[in-house]
């Protein structure tokens, strides 16, 4: 069966979902969206997302096309329409259709598109095996805490990734690691402190992210908030990445080189099994 989608106030079968080649998504990526998980036919942090989501929408001058109760029953309503009992769901709001000029349209309706993906999360096989990472450098603009849909450099790490054969790169600036391609990165220091990037400009301000660390400080799992580098995560003793998508992934190897003992260690594990508990809970 196909999947129905959500394209501008309709709901459509996929291949009937049309955006205009005008769209300025599509020319600019003058666009921002959001991913939530979906677990057993719930969403999961989804308030949080639709916060960032409006966060987004406002620091590019951009006005949300709908009310966020409304954007909530749509995106319920897709799940039961798809069936979905595990997955995402994405959400794309972009500045509309207009002829072709950088400066913003005065009159263009924004363009609202979501829809539907059937993932494993729960019994994700990457998160029993965990994922080997390359690291690359950081070539993406200086705003990377919008989460805007212009994604070709991570398009570009994952592929180099995949090229080589690993599963996922994590982005490099003057020897320091931002975040990974899609995801927030953490490192478990020997002395047992778990250290993860700052918020600022240079990450995204991960939805997953937020709620491990208020998992962290429920069961005093110390943790700094700082840059850390290659070297450190190398002589790491677990590192792992937080996204709607992955929840927790156990990270075992960085550029060919084995973190701790080259298996999914047990912090990585434990957090990922409260943060299930969690969302299944709430």
């Amino acid at each position: 069966m196909s999947r129905i989608v959500y394209v501008n106030g309709e709901f459509v079968p996929e291949e009937e979902a049309k955006v205009s080649v005008f769209d300025r998504g599509f020319l600019f990526a003058d666009a921002v969206y959001e991913v939530t998980s979906v677990l057993r036919g719930r969403l999961i942090d989804n308030a949080a997302h639709l916060a960032r989501l409006a966060r987004s929408l406002d620091e590019i001058g951009l006005e949300s096309p709908l009310p966020v109760a409304d954007i909530t029953a749509i995106q319920q309503e897709l799940v039961d329409r798809n069936r979905l009992d595990e997955g995402v769901i994405y959400l794309q709001v972009s500045r509309g259709a207009a002829d072709r000029d950088f400066v913003f349209p005065e009159d263009a309706e924004p363009t609202l598109v979501m829809f539907t993906q059937v993932k494993e999360l729960e019994n994700d096989p990457k998160a029993r095996s965990g994922i080997r990472v390359i690291s690359t450098p950081d070539i993406r603009w200086g705003r990377c805490d919008i989460k805007t849909t212009a994604l070709l450099a991570a398009c570009l790490a994952k592929q180099a990734a995949s090229q080589a054969g690993v599963d996922d790169a994590w982005f490099v600036a003057d020897g320091l690691v931002t975040e990974g391609s899609s995801n927030n990165a953490f490192i478990l220091a020997p002395d047992g402190t778990l250290i993860t990037r700052q918020l600022g400009s240079e990450i995204l301000p991960g939805i997953t992210r937020q709620v491990v660390l208020a998992l962290c400080d429920e069961t005093n799992l110390r943790f700094e908030e700082r840059p850390f580098s290659l070297d450190e995560a190398w002589a790491a003793s677990e590192a792992f990445v937080t996204s709607a998508s992955s929840f927790v992934y156990p990270v075992v190897a960085i550029d060919g080189k084995a973190i701790g003992d080259g298996r999914p260690g047990p912090v990585a594990t434990r957090l990922r099994e409260l943060y299930i508990a969690k969302a299944s809970a709430d």
